[in-house]
């Protein structure tokens, strides 16, 4: 078992004011796989402090150097990528082969498009033509509180580290308390990466701790939280007596609306996008809607697709899911499986209790109903286990409908040949990102929701400007 770290503070590994272990848990076998400090006041404060000392000159360093640190570490990154994806499958479940691809590969997408649209970015630009006096200066938000989850964690810290870092924001970082492990290697990068002492601050801990000292801190000027929609409340509540800026990614129950016209593989493509990750995914097509013509052959299409995916240990290679994340979630999944049986939607594909084979880790049965409406509590909850809702509709109005219905509003999913639907689909659909006949979003493209799915984008040039704000000047002198 590892042994407890310490916390990244001021260009330095410091030791936590007092003693509060805390054990991570490994899913797959239940048995802990490290021990880490959960920080108290005095640690978010020293965090808090470094960062708001190193803010003056970290803004006046020039966006150029800024970007080549960023640069810097992603050549490190790409070097230590083992080493985060085998953090990631120990510590949150994650298989090591789909951890080495995905999970790893998420955190370098983002840096390098960060990049991209950085060296396009005006920070400094005339108004426009009519006003040959005025400027526009984006400059950055100040010290910023970075709260990210347990399942994409590298996904979650580039996006906020990286677009953080090239606007010129210091930071500190609490990560999941249940995926730490992927976080503290990441501060090596950054220290290695050269980047000045108290630029990037990392404290352990839990959200009532850690999480609510930061949202509600004085210096600390602008929050970015991804986590559940509860979380985010609190947090905007907590951070209203300071009036900072607050992004929030939270949850999501995307409907994914398949037409009669689909192509022949979109069942199937739904149901493994739905699996991927142990759909431990706030953007998973949860609810899968069928216009009524072929509706049957893909009950019977998705029922067979859940039954072939294979669940396994996250440390063993191959394809395979691995565990959800802890004991909690694995129980608040049987408990909505079973809200789905008792309020009569028709179980096809899996169901309560472990795989079989399994006596031991939170390994959930891949799981499919079918019938249901978008009044039952599976259609209505974020279940964020691999279990998919089955809901039949007739027209393209009724579909709509159903799909927006939903407090939630972050990705939705359109499968049909016909071009004029699919756009008019796009147009109507109340969800901060549509994806199309399996054609993900590209290089640059925001991520981010409406409704309860939160407020902000992240990626690209919409993720750079979440971290800065806009000065107009006027009369500026011709130099």
């Amino acid at each position: 078992m590892l042994e407890k770290r310490e916390f990244y503070i001021n260009g330095k590994w410091v030791a936590p004011a007092v003693a509060n272990d805390f054990h991570v848990i490994n899913p797959s076998t239940e048995e802990p796989c490290a021990v880490i400090s959960l920080g108290t006041e005095a640690d978010t404060n020293a965090a808090v402090a470094a960062a708001k000392a190193a803010f003056p000159a970290w803004m006046a360093t020039p966006v150029a150097e800024r970007i080549a640190l960023v640069e810097k570490l992603l050549e490190i990154y790409n070097r230590r990528g083992e080493d985060l994806a085998q953090a990631m499958s120990l510590e949150m479940g994650a298989p090591i082969d789909m951890s080495r691809t995905q999970q790893v590969g998420a955190g370098s997408w983002h840096l390098k498009n960060f990049l991209t649209a950085a060296k396009n970015f005006e920070f400094d630009r005339p108004l426009g033509d009519h006003a040959p006096n005025d400027r526009i200066i984006y400059e950055a938000v100040g010290v910023a509180a970075l709260i990210t989850p347990w399942n994409w964690p590298m996904n979650q810290i580039t996006l906020k580290v990286g677009a953080a870092a090239i606007a010129g924001c210091t930071m500190v970082l609490k990560p999941s308390e249940q995926s730490p492990l992927n976080a503290m290697v990441f501060a090596e990068l950054m220290d290695e990466a050269g980047f000045p002492a108290g630029v990037f601050n990392l404290v352990n801990g839990d959200g009532a701790g850690v999480g609510s000292q930061l949202s509600g801190h004085p210096d600390v000027d602008m929050v970015s939280f991804t986590g559940s929609t509860r979380a985010g409340i609190a947090i905007s509540k907590n951070a209203a007596d300071t009036l900072k800026k607050v992004h929030l990614e939270l949850g999501g129950k995307g409907a994914n609306v398949i037409f009669a016209d689909a192509d022949d593989k979109a069942v199937k493509r739904g149901v493994l996008h739905m699996m991927n990750n142990t759909g431990q995914s706030c953007n998973a097509p949860s609810r899968m809607l069928v216009q009524r013509p072929i509706y049957d052959q893909a009950v019977e299409t998705a029922a067979e697709v859940a039954n072939s995916v294979t669940v396994g240990n996250a440390l063993d290679e191959g394809r395979h899911i691995g565990p959800v994340v802890n004991e909690l979630q694995w129980n608040k999944i049987q408990g909505l499986i079973q809200k789905g049986i008792d309020e009569g939607a028709r179980l096809v594909a899996g169901g309560l209790g472990r795989p079989e084979g399994f006596n031991k880790g939170y390994f959930v049965r891949p799981t499919v109903f079918a019938d249901a409406n978008n009044q039952m509590t599976i259609a209505r909850e974020e279940i964020f286990g691999p279990v998919l809702t089955m809901i039949p509709f007739d027209t393209e109005e009724e579909a709509i409908e159903i799909a927006n219905d939903t407090p939630y509003g972050l990705t939705n999913y359109v499968q049909t040949q016909d071009g004029a639907r699919a756009n008019r689909m796009a147009r109507v659909l109340r969800s901060g990102m549509v994806e199309m006949n399996g054609k993900s979003r590209s290089a640059g493209s925001p991520f981010g929701g409406m409704k309860q799915s939160g407020k902000g984008r992240e990626g690209g040039v919409w993720g750079l400007e979440d971290f800065l704000e806009v000065k107009a000047v006027g009369g500026w002198a011709t130099e």
